[in-house]
């Protein structure tokens, strides 16, 4: 029997995104290709956790949540092959599927929503943050066009990018050259999301982000969770 290494999974209420609000289950895949400096969850990335659990282990425990909403996250839910066979037993027992995702590999399977989060230079660690050649390792991976474009092409999506606007306007910047280069996407499918994993930081930089989203036609992506439970896990 296939297994994936779960760092956490529990039900809560979707805090991003264009489904926010929605209930829903978080099955948080432990394991991934980059190494975000503003990472807030290092228990699935720069240090894994979590046991291998039997697929069917999963199943059974989104199913004693008996929520319809599915949010498959991580970590980099992609990077692992039974993935696929998960989110073929999901919906064969008429679950809605949310991936949450960089953007770095494409796979093809029955997915309601591909929530993609194509890592800007913000995210670059130095070794020092991340390990001696994750630097390198980070920067080459996490804005390959080639999985981006086949994703978009492929699912119903939306592009979400981690910014802070107290940095300038480098962000934007490096997200119209990238949006240049692949498939056209409606603009209020774009969100942006203030990076801050506290009320304050938060609010203040949303304030920023509100003229821009204004400007653009885009859509403003408050980490809602953070809200209503604070940084903590589970939530």
């Amino acid at each position: 029997m296939p297994k994936l290494r779960i760092a956490e999974i529990f039900t809560s209420i979707q805090g991003e995104g264009i489904w926010a609000g929605v209930p829903s289950t978080f099955v948080r895949v432990s394991g991934c290709n980059l190494r975000c400096r503003w990472c807030d969850t290092p228990y699935a990335s720069f240090r894994p956790e979590g046991p291998s659990l039997e697929l069917d282990e999963v199943v059974r425990q989104v199913a004693e949540a008996g929520v319809k909403h599915v949010v498959l996250t991580g970590g980099e839910p992609m990077l692992f092959d039974p993935i696929e066979t998960l989110i073929g037993d999901l919906k064969e027992r008429g679950h809605t599927i949310t991936i949450e995702t960089a953007g770095t590999v494409f796979r093809e399977f029955p997915c309601d929503l591909m929530s993609i989060s194509p890592k800007l230079a913000n995210s670059t660690p130095t070794d020092e943050e991340a390990g001696e050649g994750w630097r390198d390792r980070h920067e080459k991976t996490r804005l390959d066009r080639a999985p981006l474009r086949r994703l978009m092409g492929a699912y119903d999506c939306q592009i979400k990018f981690v910014v802070d606007p107290e940095q300038g306007l480098v962000d934007l910047a490096e997200i119209d050259e990238l949006l240049a280069e692949l498939p056209s996407i409606e603009p209020s499918r774009v969100l942006l999301m203030p990076e801050g994993t506290d009320v304050e930081t938060l609010h203040r930089r949303e304030q920023l982000l509100i003229p821009i989203c204004q400007e653009r036609g885009w859509r403003l992506c408050p980490r809602l969770h953070i809200q209503w439970f604070g940084n903590t896990r589970g939530t």
